[in-house]
């Protein structure tokens, strides 16, 4: 059995499942403390007029702030605004009805926690793919952990296109906008172009 150690994420890009590929356990770093300008709290979606960030906003996510103790803005509208964004880039999408409304029912729940929202998500979107793996948090913060755990902490992120490149090599598929792909988007993006062949572009991404 392949444990894979990664950080929790909003809305996670195909390389994240990619990531998980065949390993029957994900281990959920809740140990660390936060960090900005990842996709911690983003995502990036397509639309008309090229891939746009959605961005969670926090209200106490200082460089010391553990992961699971960064509380979420609801003083913002980005609920409303994330939406609208999404239905935007995706309505006319091929499997945007069928699987819209589940997204729609996890986005508008009040989570406190940055890290329950994405949680949320992440089950959400392991049940889009169909895919059977156990999901538990780290007991503890240990910076090289040992093996048969394989950390890819901090691996897919918008800071490390190198470290990403050498787990990830994405399969085009169909997308909504231009004739330009954008590889590794939110993993909505590939749902709502592919729904159940989604799985099948995910292991195809994964570098051998």
């Amino acid at each position: 059995m392949q444990t894979v150690l990664l950080e929790s994420q909003y809305l996670p890009s195909i390389a994240y499942f990619s990531a998980i590929g065949a390993s029957t356990e994900l281990l959920i770093e809740t140990h660390e403390n936060f960090q900005k300008q990842t996709y911690r709290n983003r995502c990036y979606i397509n639309t008309s007029q090229g891939p746009i960030p959605l961005i969670v906003p926090l209200s106490n996510a200082g460089s010391r702030s553990v992961i699971t103790e960064v509380t979420i803005d609801y003083s913002q509208r980005w609920m409303n605004n994330h939406w609208r964004a999404i239905q935007s880039g995706y309505g006319k999408s091929p499997f945007y009805e069928y699987y819209a409304d589940d997204l729609h029912a996890v986005l508008f729940t009040r989570f406190d926690r940055l890290f329950e929202l994405n949680s949320a998500l992440l089950t959400l979107c392991l049940r889009w793919l169909k895919l059977k793996v156990a999901v538990r948090g780290t007991s503890t913060f240990e910076k090289s952990p040992p093996q048969p755990v394989y950390d890819l902490r901090s691996t897919i992120s918008p800071k490390n296109p190198e470290g990403l490149s050498q787990i990830f090599e994405p399969a085009i598929y169909r997308q909504v906008f231009g004739n330009k792909f954008v590889p590794n988007l939110s993993l909505i993006d590939l749902i709502f172009c592919e729904g159940p062949g989604a799985w099948d572009i995910v292991q195809a991404s994964t570098r051998k």
